[in-house]
């Protein structure tokens, strides 16, 4: 039993990604019940405050994706309300939710992360997109990779092929975003690395090999049990995984991450990783990365959330 009194998770939010975290709140409350934990499960809505004022939880888990579950903004919230709360701090969130901001930060350490260009749809508008796509191609060549500069769930994302693809992705990619991170794009095998920290420092958990069945791991590929096929521990090299380890490390570390995050990266055929983003509220449904590693690692998922909480709860909290 946990010294715990009362915990909230925080799930659902009104970003695009709200039904995966739903199912990554629904998940963690679920195992957290399992180890005896008294979990309160909350939307992010105009309940929320005045419920943690008159109940205020002992630490918070947030699932939320996208938008303000993992820019800073619910954990700015919750710092205003005084409850501490697994993950990074807002900051550290806002930097590391923006790709572009996250792959400066990671390319200074010495990294590699794909060449890319970050442009606006205002920018598309006033200069012409014609133009603008040409000067892309010329730089980046093909294939590419489009993807919003801030969101997650491979939402707006695609992989473009020939030159006539590209506008059809940046229209996809303008859906879910007022700008688009083009990539250029590396062939290889698709990992995801988990970091876990119990204050003993960052820790790499085993690698999740991703192979999805039509060959882009996107919305439909990641949340549709039976599409893609996963491998924990990834089919690498022992000096592949040790490379892809300390790249998920670094990252955690350089964008001054908290407690847990993920990294996605790219290992080329030489067994070079390359990075293309981090997550810091990783998704915790059925078919979700980081329970995986946590499975391949031998741990409990219950017991890492509760050990994350207790952490949590122990941190100082603000004089109020």
């Amino acid at each position: 039993m946990s010294d715990l009194g009362h915990v909230l998770v925080l799930a659902g939010g009104l970003s695009y990604e709200r039904e995966v975290s739903l199912k990554s709140g629904r998940r963690v409350s679920e195992v957290l019940r399992a180890g005896g934990i008294d979990v309160e499960t909350r939307d992010t809505d105009a309940s929320l405050i005045p419920s943690v004022l008159a109940d205020p939880p002992d630490a918070a888990f947030v699932t939320l994706h996208g938008g303000s579950g993992e820019d800073g903004a619910i954990r700015s919230v919750l710092e205003l309300l005084n409850v501490p709360y697994v993950g990074a701090g807002p900051e550290a969130c806002r930097i590391a939710f923006d790709k572009p901001s996250a792959k400066a930060i990671i390319k200074a350490t010495g990294l590699s992360t794909p060449d890319s260009v970050t442009l606006p749809k205002e920018t598309f508008h006033d200069l012409g997109a014609t133009a603008m796509l040409e000067r892309i191609i010329d730089r980046l060549g093909l294939p590419l990779f489009v993807k919003p500069a801030r969101g997650g769930s491979a939402l707006g994302a695609s992989l473009v092929r020939t030159a006539e693809e590209l506008p059809a992705a940046m229209v996809g990619c303008f859906a879910y975003g007022d700008t688009a991170l083009i990539e250029r794009y590396v062939s290889g095998v698709e990992i995801a690395i988990s970091v876990v920290d119990h204050g003993d420092g960052p820790k790499a958990l085993p690698p999740v090999e991703i192979v999805p069945d039509a060959g882009v791991y996107d919305y439909a590929a990641r949340y549709t049990a039976g599409h893609t096929e996963f491998f924990a521990p990834a089919r690498l090299s022992p000096a592949a995984t040790a490379a892809c380890a300390e790249m998920a490390v670094t990252a955690h570390t350089a964008l001054r991450l908290r407690d847990l995050s993920r990294t996605d990266l790219i290992v080329d055929s030489d067994g070079h990783p390359h990075f293309l983003e981090v997550n810091v509220a990783p998704g915790m449904t059925e078919t979700s990365l980081f329970p995986m590693s946590v499975e391949a690692s031998g741990q409990d998922l219950g017991t890492l959330c509760r050990t994350l909480l207790e952490s949590a709860a122990s941190r100082p909290r603000c004089s109020t």
